[in-house]
């Protein structure tokens, strides 16, 4: 049986047991209405009503299905099941030979399997094979047995994250996920025999984007199979092995097996347990009341620091030095807050970038500009921002670095206009989660390439929400692929004197609080 929605289901046991209250109600009553047999059939309706609930217990799973166990053990005997102290998520329990798939998510749906599970690309599915007992075995008018397989149940699934999109949905690959009744002594030869679970999903979409490689790939991969303990296979669809090469340092922090080709690799893989699709709570983001031991975004921040700083061990603090005055210089820079500015070239650029920098190095900031492209090894951008203590960037999917900086550093997001929303919900609050400080900076109009362009009382100038609201057309085509900033270096030298005084501070409460050796 499928279980679309555990709360569907605790609804329809909660109907169960009232119904129950409402048999032992009309029993009394009927014992009360015969004053003179009152006591005999009382105590014969209380012995019916509790050998019927303990047979109800026993065989409702069979019926029902294993939500209705669920609710008997954690209900306490109520109808709300949502108090229940500890988060499970749905279809979290699967009995073998069953697909438990939960559609209910906005963001994503998730199917589950458990059983013999074989892989077959050809087909684009994934069988879940239920042996039939040698009793049941169909047989033809003139005795033979029967070979064909009975299908017992279809789902179909798109393992991507962006669930609500329809546009980029259209473009994802589609699962089969069936069960199947076969004879018991039919044979489904595995080539490849699994003894772990695996995850199946998508690199389509939005991938080559780096916000939406974390956002929607690896993020939700890390809440989907942690609580493997890296005893779990990926299985990807559309994959891609630029992107393999580039997350290969995270990725084996989160499973000890070599990633599956769906596609390409035409091999019959066996599983006891699948996963389709990937679970996904907000923007770069993991919420620790839905997942187990309360895993939080600062505990995925740590897999990042387990994959790359073994790779730049040595590299920062041993930097070669080929004269005694640079040693010097290196000691004097180090004494130096660092400040890295992600530049940007196209649109939304800083076009007074050099004056920026200047302006920082005489406020004290040792400044590093970093131009990240598609193909700039991750590791390299770790090893500029994990000794950083503040990050600067324009609004854009390069801020997703933010994720490589310590704890406690400065995250300055330069928000250009009509990017309000956007820059709060995809880095602002995210960067707060993980402990970051941040810091937005609002241009005004006359700092946008755009005030040029348009009359100063144009809606786009002065109300760019009534433009963002006709559509993301409007606001791509306007908005992130037309405009470049010029900074006011007087209004922006505030934000930088904050962050300096800010790091400083706790620089000073570090050393205050340090114990005495």
């Amino acid at each position: 049986m499928v279980h679309y929605h555990r709360y569907n289901q605790s609804r329809k046991a909660s109907e169960l047991i009232n119904k129950d209250d409402e048999s032992q109600n009309h029993v009394m009553d009927c014992s009360n209405s015969v004053y003179y047999k009152r006591n005999r059939p009382t105590l014969l309706s209380f012995l019916f009503l509790i050998t019927f609930l303990s047979f109800c217990y026993v065989l409702a799973p069979l019926f029902i299905g294993s939500s209705f166990s669920f609710f008997l053990l954690y209900s306490n005997g109520t109808e709300d099941v949502t108090d229940v102290n500890v988060f499970v998520p749905l279809c979290s329990s699967v009995s073998r030979g069953t697909i438990c798939c939960d559609r209910s998510g906005y963001r994503s749906d998730i199917c589950v399997m458990k059983g013999d599970i074989r892989t077959n690309p050809s087909s684009s599915s994934i069988f879940l094979y239920n042996p039939r007992s040698r009793n049941n075995v169909s047989r033809t008018f003139d005795g033979r047995k029967s070979e064909k397989n009975e299908q017992l149940q279809h789902e179909k699934i798109k393992p991507y994250t962006r669930k609500w999109e329809t546009s980029v949905m259209n473009t994802i690959d589609e699962l089969n996920l069936i069960s199947r009744s076969v004879n018991f002594d039919s044979t489904h030869d595995c080539d490849v025999q699994h003894d772990v679970p695996a995850v199946f999903f998508s690199n389509g979409g939005y991938t080559g984007n780096v916000y939406h490689e974390f956002n929607d790939g690896i993020i939700p991969l890390y809440i989907t199979s942690q609580h493997f303990n890296k005893k779990v296979v990926f299985v990807i669809l559309e994959y891609h092995h630029w992107w393999f090469l580039k997350y290969r340092d995270i990725l084996s922090h989160l499973s000890d097996f070599p990633t599956i080709d769906f596609r390409r690799d035409n091999k019959t893989h066996c599983f006891p347990e699948a996963i389709v699709g990937l679970r996904i709570h907000n923007e770069l983001a993991i919420d620790p009341s839905l997942m187990e031991g309360n895993k939080s975004i600062v505990d995925f921040r740590n897999i990042l620091d387990k994959a790359y700083r073994p790779r730049i061990r040595g590299q920062v603090e041993n930097a070669p030095s080929s004269s005694l005055q640079a040693s010097q210089q290196v000691q004097e820079n180090s004494k130096k807050l660092k400040l890295v500015i992600l530049s940007r070239s196209g649109s939304r650029a800083i076009t007074n970038e050099n004056f920026l920098v200047k302006m920082a190095e005489n406020i004290g900031f040792q400044v590093k500009v970093l131009r990240p492209g598609s193909k700039t090894e991750l590791a390299k951008i770790y090893r500029v921002l994990i000794t950083s203590d503040v990050m600067i960037g324009v609004h854009g999917a390069a801020m997703t670095h933010f994720l490589f900086l310590k704890p406690g550093s400065v995250f300055i997001q330069v928000v250009p206009i009509g990017t309000t929303w956007a820059a709060e919900t995809y880095y602002g609050e995210p960067a707060k989660k993980l402990g970051l400080k941040y810091i937005d900076y609002e241009i005004e109009a006359r700092e946008s390439s755009l005030y040029e362009r348009y009359d100063k009382n144009d809606p786009i100038l002065i109300d760019p929400e009534s433009i963002n609201k006709k559509g993301w057309e409007y606001t791509k085509k306007i908005y992130l692929n037309s405009q470049n900033v010029t900074l006011d270096l007087r209004r922006f030298r505030k934000r930088l004197i904050q962050a300096y005084e800010y790091k400083v501070s706790e620089s000073n409460m570090n050393v205050k609080h340090k114990p005495h050796l």
